[in-house]
Order: C-alpha cells, then structure tokens, then sequence
C-alpha cells in the first residue's frame, strides 16, 4: 500500500476523534478556546515526532526561505480561521452534519490547486472528488432535523474552504523543503505551524478571554486528548500531501465519515439514517477511483 494512503487513514481517524472531542468542549468553552485546545499541548509532541526522526534518520537541517514562511504562515493562520467556523457549526448543527460541510474541503481544494497553483488531476481522479462532495451533500441534508439554513451552509463551505487553502499551503511548504526526506520535511512543517497556532492564540485568549485561557491551562486533561488527536491528524495530513495530490488525499480522507458517524452514534449519541448509508457508499466508490486514479 503506498504511504500516502496509510497516512491519510490515519489522518481521518484521528481527526474524527479530535472532532468528537472538539463538540464535547464546545459545549462548555467559546469556539476560540476549542480552538485552543487543539493546539495548545501539540507542540511538544510535535517537537518529540521531528526528533525522534531525525535519531532514526539524520538529515540536514531546513533551508529558510520567504517563500517557506509565507505558506507555513499561510496555512497556520488559514487552519485557526476553519477551526473556529467548524467549532461555530457545532454549536448550531449536529456532529455529524458541521464535519459534513466542512468536508466540502475535498472539492474546493481540487479547484484551488488548479486555479491558484497548477495542480493536474486525471478525469478518474475527478470523477473521485466530485463523487466524494456528493456524498457529503448526501449526508448532511433533510436526514437530519430541519433543513440547515443559508448561515449553516455558508459556515460550513467558508471553513471548507479554509481548510482547504491550509492543505495547499501545507503541501507548498513541504516541497520547498525538498533537499530533505518527505517525513522530515512534513514534521518540520508541523511544528512551525503549531508553534505559530498555539503563540498566537494563546497571547489572544490571555488578553481577551482570560478566564478561558486559564480554564484550559489549569485543566489540561481537558485539552490534552484534543490536542494529541490533533497532532496525530496533523502529522498524517501533513505527510500524505507531501507525497500526493491534495485533492487525492483528501477525497480518500473522507473515510473520516465513517469513523464521525460511528463516533456520532456511540460516543455523542446522535443517530444517522439510510441517508447517511447512501452517503458512506458514495464515498467508498469516491475513494476507489482516487485509489485506481
């Protein structure tokens, strides 16, 4: 099995957990402090990943580049906006349909990286993106209680489509980084970009919102399990786009609504229907022609 595929799975199994956290908290903290929490106790692990890498496999050290900290930057700045709007969906939405529009990332990162940075997609890959979006469209609908309003829906493209420039703008980094191993230079993105989420959040919040940033940081057990699932997601995203298309990886990540369901009906408690069964298969039949693709 190609690496990609093993660090996209793990991607969008670890994401679906951190999301099921995420709604949890966002219950009881503002959507900036869930946010938070996503970062706030990564870095380290992060840091921890990147040496162990390089006590497995030395390699040199990255080159700098303005071109490197504009798409680091970039992309930081992109993922803390689509986390707030995903956390501002939850508290109007079920689970189950905020992951659902927000994962029309797949499709508008196909577009972005054809529009802005000359990405190329064979019409099997396509075919897999346009079926993968369908597919979430099928799910988030009149399955639920209520149709979701125009507000809904804008929320949930608008993160969608931060998400998606923040995958682009992560692959762009790598491959600058393109003297060093892909596993190296996704670790060091990582890193960098959390470094910069939770240093700017955190002076946010202190000054802000205190009190929200003193609940979480004399509660790490809180924000702990978010911010390891985080990092774990972050790590497979930021390694698969290192090696693939963004629109590839990210249409076989939306295996991630299989495991949001699973964890929508047994963990939170929201039930799912024959609608979101049609939407499941939609999506097997997406990631097979992304896998032949």
């Amino acid at each position: 099995m190609a690496y990609w595929v093993v660090f996209t799975l793990l991607a969008a199994s670890s994401q679906a957990l951190r999301n099921a956290f995420q709604k949890r908290l966002s219950a009881h903290v503002d959507a900036y402090g869930v946010t938070l929490a996503r970062f706030l106790w990564a870095w380290p692990l992060a840091a921890a990943y990147l040496g162990v890498l390089y006590l497995i496999a030395p390699a040199p050290l990255p080159t700098l580049s303005m071109a490197l900290g504009a798409y680091v930057l970039g992309g930081a700045l992109s993922q803390i906006v689509a986390t707030v709007l995903m956390i501002t969906l939850f508290k109007e939405r079920s689970f189950a349909i905020g992951v659902g529009l927000a994962r029309s990332e797949a499709l508008l990162a196909a577009i972005l990286g054809v529009l802005v940075f000359g990405a190329t997609l064979s019409m099997l890959g396509w075919a897999g993106v346009v079926i993968g979006a369908v597919a979430v469209w099928v799910m988030k609908g009149p399955s639920q209680v209520g149709v979701p309003s125009a507000r809904t829906v804008a929320l949930g493209l608008s993160s969608g489509l931060f998400f998606a420039f923040t995958t682009l703008a992560v692959r762009q980094a790598t491959l600058t980084l393109d003297a060093l191993p892909f596993t190296h230079a996704a670790a060091w993105v990582l890193l960098a970009s959390i470094v910069i989420q939770a240093t700017l959040l955190s002076l946010w919040l202190g000054v802000k919102r205190p009190d929200t940033f003193m609940a979480l940081i004399r509660s790490p057990k809180v924000s702990l399990p978010i911010s390891i699932a985080s990092c774990i997601g972050s790590l497979g995203w930021f390694t698969a786009v290192s090696l693939q298309t963004v629109a590839l990886v990210k249409t076989l990540g939306q295996v991630e609504v299989f495991f949001t369901l699973l964890l929508a009906r047994h963990y939170l408690k929201e039930p799912f229907t024959r609608r979101d069964i049609a939407g499941l298969s939609l999506i097997s039949l997406a990631a097979v022609l992304v896998l032949w693709a």
